[in-house]
């Protein structure tokens, strides 16, 4: 391509991460099966590089603005991430963060690791004092299953005064609709088992930087203690990132009509959305109950856990003992997919109906 004009990220999301255009070269980079390769060079031991790795990475990399570490799982990347606090260290995050994040601080704060804060997000003026000793700030944006939005440039330049580094788990709102680095932060984090893989069928993690020196370091921490991906596992969440841009668009475009839908239906207090991506948090007048009864009524719906595949996903969060006591007891998190929009709101319509007292 000529000049000097950037590629657009559904473009990138295609393109990058693959082979030269040799004659009788393949189009996608093929999957590489090796735990040695031959001295000499550069990768030397499959616990410290494998070129199907590199693909996916050169890949979420371009689309987050800076260089990208793969890991066995979100939960990988997140540990890994944490582990650069220096014992005694302060953690700030927020109180409706994804369990397993909030889980994990609670381990490590247990054991004497570190300090953890968790804060309101929804309360800028609150979150930018707790920075002021972190060593660490965590920020997810939305929330998760509260779907709270951060002022990110904003506590990012407080966190960064205080000197502390800042964190974003982009999960939700994947690289195509935010690309923190460009606020500032020091840090992405992906479970690339939802969007970024976007079929259900692959664990993997991810952690993205511009800073060399970070880099050096979890790389460094990846290959000491062996939270790597496979290499089948890679390929899989590259070769689904090929369709990410128009898998986001069209879930988007279907958890938009269905909040509108939502907004009157006697079953529920309240709908939450912030207005992006494509998870939707319903929260049952009834409470718990009629929560649970819904994801038993669906038929399209699936009742699941996970969330970000092509297939529409629900749940009740309380059900999980790490949840947030904050969370609703009602709450329905409804992670919105790729099929006809009439179709979930039929299914899930009838559901509610159900869920009236």
């Amino acid at each position: 391509m000529s000049g000097d004009t950037p590629l657009s990220p559904s473009t990138i999301a295609v393109t990058a991460g693959r082979p030269a255009h040799d004659p009788d070269a393949p189009l996608n980079v093929p999957i590489t099966m090796a735990s040695t390769y031959v001295a000499g060079g550069d990768l030397e031991y499959g616990r410290y590089a494998n070129p199907t790795w590199t693909a996916l990475e050169e890949t979420l990399g371009a689309l987050e603005g800076g260089r990208c570490l793969s890991f066995a799982s979100g939960m990988a990347a997140v540990t890994t991430v944490l582990d650069l606090v220096a014992p005694g260290g302060r953690v700030v995050a927020p109180r409706h963060s994804y369990s397993g994040t909030i889980m994990q601080l609670a381990d490590l704060e247990a054991r004497g690791r570190v300090r953890a804060e968790l804060v309101d997000l929804t309360d800028t003026d609150a979150v930018v004092r707790a920075c002021e000793d972190a060593a660490l700030v965590w920020l997810e944006s939305p929330t998760n299953p509260a779907l709270e939005v951060a002022d990110i440039a904003t506590i990012t330049a407080a966190a960064h005064e205080a000197g502390a580094y800042v964190v974003v788990d982009n999960t939700f709102a994947t690289p195509l609709l935010q690309t923190p680095l460009a606020d500032g932060v020091d840090l992405v984090v992906h479970s690339a088992t939802k969007y970024l893989a976007g079929h259900s069928d692959v664990l993997l993690g991810a952690v993205c930087t511009r800073d060399d020196e970070l880099f050096g370091v979890l790389k460094n921490r990846r290959d000491l203690q062996g939270a790597i991906p496979g290499a089948f596992e890679a390929w899989l969440v590259l070769r689904g990132m090929r369709t990410l841009h128009v898998r986001v668009e069209r879930a988007q475009t279907n958890a938009q009509e269905l909040v509108g839908r939502l907004a009157d239906h006697p079953a529920l207090s309240e709908v939450r959305y912030p207005g992006f991506g494509a998870i939707v948090s319903v929260v049952l007048a009834q409470g718990a109950l009629a929560a649970d009864l819904l994801t038993q009524k669906t038929k399209l719906w699936v009742h699941a856990t996970s969330l970000g595949g092509v297939e529409s996903t629900l749940e009740r969060r309380r059900r999980w003992k790490g949840e947030a006591p904050t969370i609703p007891e009602g709450l329905v998190r409804l992670s919105v997919g790729i099929e006809d929009v009439d179709d979930l709101w039929r299914d899930l319509r009838t559901a509610l109906d159900g869920c009236v007292g």
